[in-house]
Order: structure tokens, then sequence, then C-alpha cells
């Protein structure tokens, strides 16, 4: 059974940094492409980040510059390094695992930037 948990969100001012981490466990780790996404309040989630298992990464326009995925497949860890934080990177971010048969989500961490 897979399972995600994330850590490290909070609050934090405008311009300041985060960093997210999110443990896996119950599957193969390494062999699968991750991702974190972000629920603002009232809005859909999107994906803000993609690493594939060769470590290969994507970022959504929104974030690119300022976020950084990483893996660590010793420590079965996924991390977003957020930098530069502002007001609309609020909501709940969740850790993906993108499997063939289907995609896993954690539970999420509150993320919240004040002005």
């Amino acid at each position: 059974q897979v399972q995600l948990v994330e850590s490290g969100g909070g609050l934090v001012q405008l311009g300041g940094s985060l960093r997210l981490s999110c443990s896996a466990s119950g599957s193969i780790f390494s062999i699968y492409a991750m991702g974190w996404a972000r629920q603002a309040p009232g809005k859909q989630r999107d994906l803000v980040a993609r690493i594939t298992s060769g470590a290969r990464t994507n970022y959504a326009d929104s974030v690119r510059g300022r976020f950084t995925i990483s893996r660590d497949n010793a420590k079965n860890t996924v991390y977003l390094q957020m930098n530069s934080l502002k007001p609309e990177d609020t909501g709940v971010y969740y850790c993906i695992q993108e499997t063939p048969n289907r995609t896993y989500w954690g539970q999420g961490t509150q993320v919240t930037v004040s002005s």
C-alpha cells in the first residue's frame, strides 16, 4: 500500500522560503515520477512541479525560477524548495506519485504566505 506523507508546511512572510518534504513507502520509489500539486482556496488542484525517475524536472510557469523539486532515492523522499514566496503561493500542497496503474496522493500540507 502506497503512503505519501508530506511535511514542512507553515506560515511564512512574503519573500520567504520553505522546504517541503514527502516521504514515500509501499512502492519502488526510484522508478516512478513524483510531483507536487497545489490547491489554492476555492480553486482546483494544479501541478506545480514534477520530477521523473531520471531526475528530469518540469515546472508550472507561475513557480519556475522560484521553486526547485528534487528527489533522494536512497531516502524515498521528494522535496520542494520554495523561495521568493508570494501570497498567491498560499494553498495546500500535495505530494504525487505517478504509477502506470494510478496516481497516488498524500494528505497535503498547508502553506500560507502573508503579505
